[in-house]
């Protein structure tokens, strides 16, 4: 052996030795990575581009757990198999709960078609109504082929007065929920699987009331008690709303129902900006607070009865009460994943004060994102799944530092009121900075947006709504079945006016929210996993986090953005002029523009100079030219032949294959937009890449083949 070759031995040997050391360090940090493997194993499941035979995660599970078994005299090897099972776990789990969401899909657009069904929601927009239906009747379509839900969107007068349990009988155009219009972009056709919606559209005419007793007896009691929950949901917030018109009703009724449409998109906009909108997303802010809120008044008053006090413990009673109260506050709301998401960890740490165990540690948070991915794998892809618990560990690593390196300190009776309020405002000021610095980099993935002044608006929003908004939300609910929801909505309604007019004057600072481009999909992987192995671990190989960090940001900072962009009916195409994006002028489409442009770093589209040979464009089509590659971009049949012999590269939304068109290098026409989706190009003057929607999601039970 050479002497480099034995340098190099020992160093892998010295490695190998250190690290081990680190691991038996942290051993009993060992457990917390139980729901990182679940979500590994629930990442891949969704990063296969087919779907896999329902056999194989049940049968990589049992070998895993035999390898386990039989390597548990060797320590390391069990860990790296019980490794691997734990990814097996999450895998199963994905593949058992889409063969449990699985429901028919509508396949084409339809309509205007006649469609009957019981409203299971109501969804109020600013300028619209959307019915969450069961359909009842769809077209010419047999019973079987209907899809479980479908949602419509109503402008009719009158269309706000529908309540849930009610049948309405309406002409719709229906289409299939749409995937992605570009790759890399949200795959709304994946959540809307996983929510049994199978079909979205809009009402054409006026709508009919029908008869509430036909059909009743084909509703299950789940149903029922769904439809009741909606229709007091409904009712609370009208009536919060008729009490407190304007944007400060609109905002109290989402805080005490969940039901955030009626808010004006100019609100939403400032507390985006202003990096507040998760004041308005019930999640576990929203929970915690309620429950805590519960558990020190209930507290509180059973301290009162010295009987009670000094015979059992009322610590615990106040925990349960507590759990009672947000469990009825997660059902007011509609129960949407998040907010269980919310619930469950909120539950974990009551539980653990009814049993005498540390309330707020890591391992609780294990435990909730554990039972939340097993329930809901497909709450691994959400930027609400994401954020919410990327906050809350970073929060407790940070703590759980600074608690290590304070030590011991005074008793809170010997601080002064000023070191009180130092403290107070430092932990405030500590806690907006970590929860922002843990959330920031997720949300600029996730929405090309950064709230600058995120810390500054959080340091005066949060302990509004800790203080002031949420006990006068739960005063708001006890009073109201007296009549008396009046008394608590006035002081509620000042509250909320002085939020709202914090998001509003920092979204107008300079800079408030900074755009940023798209990322490549490997980012958020490599960030995660280099975040979670620096704030799971308290050894000194945690550091080595910093890297995948590190490799993150440089994979960010250097990804090169598509050249050519045009979506699946071909109607809309966008080109890069320089480093701004050029989009093809129109007015349809409209939301598809606007996400382009979002993904693309812009607030509005970049203008073609006057003299410009870069695009140049007719009635027929464009030619575009950039590093030395000329692509056609064709809107019409006559340009084929003469295009092809020309360019290096064909775009049209015509078909072209019944043409002779052999010379160009990558040809895209009308049939592999509608058979793929999308398409993104990147011109290099070696090769041209190519990627379709269809090339990023493949052929899934949300993706079928065409």
């Amino acid at each position: 052996m050479s002497a480099e070759n034995g340098t190099a031995v020992r160093a892998v040997r010295t490695a190998g030795v250190w690290l081990s050391e680190q691991a038996q360090a942290d051993r009993f940090r060992w457990a917390l990575w139980l729901p990182v493997g679940i979500g590994t194993g629930i990442a891949v499941y969704f990063a296969l581009a087919f779907e896999p035979p329902l056999w194989l995660g049940p049968l990589l599970l049992m070998l895993m757990a035999a390898f386990t078994l039989a390597s548990h005299r060797v320590w390391q090897m069990a860990v790296v198999w019980f490794s691997l099972a734990s990814v097996a776990i999450g895998f199963t789990a994905a593949q058992l709960r889409t063969q449990w969401v699985s429901a028919p899909v509508l396949q084409d657009e339809v309509g205007p078609v006649r469609l009957v069904g019981r409203v299971f929601d109501v969804d109020e927009r600013p300028k619209a109504v959307r019915l969450l239906l069961r359909p009842e009747a769809l077209g010419d379509l047999a019973p079987r082929d209907w899809p479980a839900r479908v949602r419509v969107s109503l402008r009719q007068e009158g269309a706000w007065q529908i309540d849930p349990g009610e049948r309405v009988l309406l002409r719709a155009i229906l289409r299939p929920p749409p995937g992605p219009s570009i790759p890399g972009a949200f795959d709304f056709a994946r959540h809307a699987f996983f929510d049994r919606l199978g079909a979205v559209g809009f009402a054409v005419g006026d709508f009919k009331r029908l008869s509430p007793v036909d059909g009743e007896e084909k509703l299950t009691w789940l149903e029922r008690w769904r439809i009741d929950l909606a229709a007091t949901r409904h009712r609370i917030a009208e009536r919060i709303r008729r009490k407190l018109p304007g944007d400060t009703g609109a905002v109290a009724a989402a805080l005490m129902t969940g039901e955030r449409g009626p808010i004006p998109e100019s609100v939403l906009q400032s507390m985006r900006d202003s990096g507040l909108a998760h004041l308005l997303a019930i999640s576990g802010l929203h929970i915690g607070l309620v429950a805590g809120l519960l558990f020190f008044a209930s507290r509180a008053a059973l301290a009162l009865w010295p009987y009670v006090t000094l015979r059992y413990p009322i610590k615990k009673w106040a925990a349960a009460i507590a759990l009672c109260g947000a469990a009825g506050y997660l059902l007011l709301v509609g129960a949407p994943v998040s907010t269980q998401r919310a619930f469950v960890m909120v539950g974990l740490v009551l539980l653990a004060v009814m049993i005498d165990r540390s309330a707020v540690s890591m391992h609780v948070v294990a435990w909730a994102a554990a039972v939340v991915l097993l329930l809901a794998p497909e709450e691994l892809l959400s930027a609400g799944f994401q954020m919410s618990f990327a906050a809350v560990i970073g929060l407790i690593a940070v703590y759980e530092a600074v608690s290590a390196r304070r030590g011991a300190m005074a008793p809170a009776g010997e601080r002064g009121r000023f070191r009180l309020a130092a403290a107070y405002l430092a932990g405030l000021a500590l806690t907006s900075l970590v929860a922002t610095a843990a959330t920031g980099p997720l949300a600029a993935f996730h929405f090309q947006r950064i709230a600058l002044y995120g810390v500054a608006a959080n340091m005066l929003a949060v302990p509004l709504t800790a203080f002031w908004i949420m006990p006068w939300v739960l005063a708001a609910f006890f009073l109201m079945p007296f009549g008396l929801e009046g008394l608590a909505l006035v002081p509620l309604d000042r509250g909320i006016g002085l939020l709202l007019a914090t998001a509003k004057s920092v979204s107008a600072w300079p800079g408030a929210a900074s755009l940023v481009p798209a990322m490549p999909a490997a980012v958020l992987p490599i960030a995660a996993l280099g975040g979670l192995w620096l704030c799971l671990w308290q050894a000194r190989w945690r550091f080595l986090g910093l890297l995948g960090i590190g490799l993150a940001v440089f994979l960010a900072l250097w990804a090169r953005p598509a050249d050519l962009l045009i979506d699946g009916t071909g109607r809309l195409f966008a080109v890069r002029l320089q480093e701004e994006l050029y989009l093809a002028p129109g007015r349809s489409q409209r939301f598809e523009r606007e996400l382009w442009l979002r993904r693309a770093a812009q607030v509005r589209a970049a203008q073609i100079p006057a003299d410009s040979n870069v695009l140049r464009c007719d009635a027929i089509g464009c030619v575009y030219r950039r590093n030395g590659v000329a692509v056609s971009i064709l809107h019409d049949e006559r340009a084929v032949q003469e295009d092809c012999a020309i360019v290096d590269a064909v775009v049209a939304s015509v078909p072209v294959s019944r043409y002779d068109c052999g010379a160009p290098a990558v040809l895209v026409d009308r049939f592999d937009l509608w058979r793929e989706g999308g398409h993104a190009l990147w011109l290099g003057a070696d090769r041209i890449v190519v990627k379709s929607v269809r090339d990023a999601r493949g052929v899934r039970p949300w993706a079928p083949a065409r």
